[in-house]
């Protein structure tokens, strides 16, 4: 699915609840948040169904291609979901400016997984919740990441203390008796750091060291040169001048 061509990425798309999955006839409420008049922002989308770019529309109506939700300045409310609606939403300026995308899954099933919608930066503490639409959330529930089970929650969740950039991949969730959820992709941010003091030292002290040598040899062209004109310049002596007197 492509968005658009040609954008700057200035601004950001707020998911409200804060999840990618949702079970069929569920809401949500799509906000953008970006520099300047905030209401010059429009929520678009692009879904698996259309692949066509649909902006929120102002009115609401029948419930169409068209007609999928109701806009009211930079949000964008969604009443009741349906698997139709799974695709990409971002926010557009008119000044060609844009936000990150969001991928939103709707399932008609019984389970659905509650991870963020937005990356999350490395260290932090992430919580997977394993949701059943009719029951409490409290059901053990196996946790799989690209395929693989790895790990078996007796209350239905599942905490990365510290996440890394290896955490990141597809994950869902599958509730014995109940069903399992759709996939959802977990993204990482990684922060790159500055340089540390070792690097700084190993750039700045082979700098120093060819700076000292360069004044040191310059102090020696200098006293060379001064030395050298010494011992060219003409000796005067008083014997050598004679006075004839007539």
């Amino acid at each position: 699915m492509e968005i658009t061509a040609f954008c700057i990425v200035v601004a950001s798309l707020r998911v409200s609840p804060e999840k990618s999955q949702f079970f069929k006839y569920d809401s949500v409420s799509l906000s953008c948040e970006g520099p300047g008049n905030s209401s010059g922002w429009r929520v678009w989308r692009n879904t698996s169904l259309t692949r066509i770019n649909n902006e929120c529309p102002t009115h609401w109506g029948r419930r169409n291609e068209s007609h999928w939700g109701r806009r009211s300045k930079s949000h964008c409310n969604i009443f009741d979901l349906y698997p139709e609606d799974i695709g990409v939403y971002w926010c557009e300026s008119g000044s060609g400016e844009c936000s990150n995308a969001v991928n939103i899954t709707v399932t008609a099933g019984s389970v659905i997984l509650e991870s963020p919608v937005l990356p999350v930066m490395e260290g932090a503490a992430v919580t997977l919740n394993c949701r059943n639409k009719t029951t409490p959330s409290n059901l053990t529930a196996g946790f799989y990441k690209d395929g693989f089970l790895i790990r078996t929650g007796s209350t239905g969740e599942m905490t990365i203390r510290s996440v890394s950039k290896s955490d990141e991949g597809l994950y869902k969730c599958n509730i014995s008796g109940v069903g399992e959820s759709p996939e959802s992709w977990l993204a990482v941010r990684v922060l790159h750091p500055g340089p540390s003091h070792d690097t700084t030292a190993h750039i700045v002290l082979p700098v120093a060291g060819v700076c000292l040598m360069m004044a040191f040899l310059l102090l020696l062209v200098f006293f060379w040169r001064r030395c050298k004109g010494f011992n060219t310049s003409p000796r005067h002596s008083g014997n050598n001048s004679h006075l004839q007197v007539m």
